[in-house]
């Protein structure tokens, strides 16, 4: 899929907000600049998040909870991370019974959410954004065809 702009990276996240469910892993996967922030963005302010998502690059992780949101969003940028050891101390294991996970730079914990929904982002030469997505077995019946 081709995303022409950053609007239209937000715009897919926000797609994406009506087939969320708690207990969902979105990776999101490309180069720096790519889009990921942009497409989580989407995807919060479609659950009802009023003003801009930061970046969790500091944080590692932002949660989001009602009312803020209609539904518990744990944002995790996993771009500091060095050894995939210390994701086990971000608790997302427990956080993923009852939130939705979208989780940045998924490379550095490889073969933890193999059941997520994996978006990889490309930067095209005139700017635009290359989006590949994997769809695993539980999101396929409510995937777009």
């Amino acid at each position: 899929m081709r995303l022409a702009d950053p609007q239209a990276t937000e715009a897919f996240g926000a797609s994406l907000a009506p087939l969320l469910r708690a207990g969902d892993v979105i990776t999101l996967q490309g180069d720096l600049g790519a889009g990921k922030t942009s497409i989580a963005r989407g995807l919060l302010a479609a659950l009802g998040l009023a003003g801009e998502a930061p970046s969790p690059s500091f944080a590692i992780v932002q949660p989001y909870a009602p009312p803020e949101v209609r539904m518990p969003v744990m944002h995790v940028d996993l771009y500091r991370i060095e050894d995939p050891a210390e994701i086990e101390e971000l608790g997302l294991d427990e956080a993923r019974s009852d939130s939705a996970l979208l989780i940045e730079w998924p490379e550095r914990a490889p073969g933890w959410w193999p059941d997520a929904l994996a978006l990889t982002l490309a930067i095209e030469p005139d700017g635009a954004r290359a989006l590949t997505v994997a769809v695993p077995a539980a999101w396929s019946a409510r995937w777009p065809r």
